[in-house]
């Protein structure tokens, strides 16, 4: 039976975040030292204690993310056939995988998620959530929507569960029209910027800088990225998908759909929370699910 690790994104980080690992795992520490030298952060201190309110900022809930999964990888040592990552989580998949260091990527994450702060700062935004309509139709929404603002699908999460971005009128015209087209639930997120959208345009020319001085190597096992949702090992197109995806859409769905056509049929999510276990049992309700936080 194929198995695949699976690292989370933005939202599933938590106060208290990694402590236990912390704690229980002493040959671990380091990763947490080299990741508060990289990013000038006392990111031990923000996960363990809070505030949540600082947590919750980009520029430092994607290196708290990508340090807490790439720890629980080394602590779990899975024998993965594949991997993939929600947004941010993709960084993780790489390094897990092999395609650079542990460090190389959070220097990325860095450069990332700073991007994407000031990209959020510049230019208010959002994204919102809408559950119980097909994509086709939320995709219908949003190119009606386009004459007032930016507003694009975002994230394939799983089936009749996509979420929205871009400018603020733009995603409340969506979110006024998917209600009256019947969505079971329509719901800001909470969010100060449109990921994965046109707006993250200059983050994406900062990543691209620093993606360019990194050598990426060829994975230990099929990595699946956010743009194409489908298995990849040759380094050059993982490099180019990695930096297209800030202002592309996440295909989860698809991910998901053909991990199990390659024959995938264990997930394994490795960091804080159980979102992208909730996904994989309502997109594969057949497949074996496990989340381990430590």
């Amino acid at each position: 039976m194929g198995v695949a690790i699976l690292f989370p994104g933005q939202g599933s980080q938590a106060v208290g975040m990694a402590q236990r690992l912390y704690e229980a795992r002493p040959e671990l520490r380091s990763l947490f030292e080299e990741a508060e030298r990289v990013t000038g952060l006392p990111l031990r201190q923000l996960m363990f204690e809070g505030p949540a309110e600082a947590l919750q900022r980009t520029s430092v809930t994607q290196p708290a993310l990508y340090l807490h999964g790439y720890a629980v990888a080394q602590s779990r040592q899975i024998e993965a056939q594949a991997a993939a990552g929600h947004s941010l989580g993709e960084f993780t998949a790489l390094a897990v995988a092999g395609v650079f260091s542990f460090s190389e990527g959070l220097e990325l994450v860095k450069v990332r998620a700073q991007g994407m702060q000031e990209a959020c700062d510049a230019h208010p935004s959002t994204m919102a959530a809408i559950i119980g309509l097909d994509d086709s139709t939320v995709e219908a929404l949003c190119a009606e929507a386009a004459s007032i603002g930016i507003v694009v699908p975002a994230n394939y999460n799983s089936p009749g569960q996509l979420v929205i971005s871009g400018e603020i009128a733009a995603v409340e015209e969506v979110m006024t029209r998917a209600k009256a087209a019947g969505a079971k639930l329509v719901k800001k997120l909470a969010v100060n910027g449109a990921f994965h959208s046109p707006l993250m345009e200059p983050a994406r020319q900062k990543l691209a800088e620093a993606i360019a001085r990194i050598p990426f190597h060829k994975p230990r096992f099929p990595v699946y990225p956010n743009v194409t949702g489908t298995a990849e090992t040759d380094p050059a197109k993982l490099k180019d998908l990695l930096i297209e995806q800030l202002t592309a859409p996440v295909r989860w769905t698809q991910t998901l759909k053909n991990m199990w056509a390659d024959g995938i049929r264990s997930f394994s999510e490795l960091g804080p929370g159980t979102v992208l276990a909730g996904l994989v049992r309502r997109t594969l309700p057949e497949a074996v699910v496990a989340s381990y936080d430590s």
